[in-house]
């Protein structure tokens, strides 16, 4: 028999829907529907642990781009991975990173607000003085080492082509607002 609102739902069950495939991916991009699927169940691990992937992060980009701490006035001066990986402001700035990097990758079902999104915060490296665009693409490598660590065995090699389809379509992004913004307020450093 039943309660009348467990009938109500089971009436209003559309089977149609569960039975048809998702909808295909947006053609703009670099992700399969699947892979955006896989892509968001797997940043699930790292969202857990987003302050220490940020602080990973970091830390591999300054061991292999030491120049870029000229850059960050709070943390220039430190010069050790211990002294980077217990300090509050690198902490602070890396999980405000990884929050920036969660709000493009769960965007990839929206391709327009994704293009807005990372495009505006693109645009907003204009105020760091001495940036310029390249330094988006320093860390591609430290994100997917920093993902590879908090992952474990989890980043298998699907996931891997996963992550670097994903950061490298969030870079290209970051690039061109911040590139478009330069054309748009006349600054043509890039």
């Amino acid at each position: 028999m039943g309660c009348e609102l467990t009938k109500l739902a089971a009436s209003e069950v559309n089977h149609d829907a569960i039975d048809r495939p998702p909808p295909p991916a947006d053609p703009r991009s670099p992700l399969t529907t699947k892979q955006q699927y896989c892509m968001l169940a797997s940043w699930k691990g790292i969202f857990r642990q987003i302050e220490k992937t940020g602080i990973i992060l970091f830390i591999k980009l300054f061991e292999e781009n030491e120049e870029l701490l000229t850059l960050f006035e709070k943390f220039e001066d430190l010069k050790t991975q211990e002294a980077l990986a217990i300090s509050t402001e690198l902490a602070e700035h890396a999980t405000k990173v990884m929050h920036t990097l969660d709000e493009g990758i769960k965007g990839l079902g929206d391709i327009d607000a994704f293009f807005g999104y990372i495009r505006h915060v693109g645009a907003t490296h204009h105020q760091v003085p001495g940036f310029k665009a390249e330094n988006f693409w320093k860390i591609e490598q430290p994100f997917l080492e920093a993902a590879k660590t908090t992952l474990g065995d989890r980043y298998t090699p699907n996931i891997e082509i996963i992550y670097k389809k994903t950061i490298r379509f969030i870079l290209e992004n970051l690039v061109k607002g911040y590139e478009e913004s330069g054309k748009e307020n006349g600054n043509t450093q890039t």
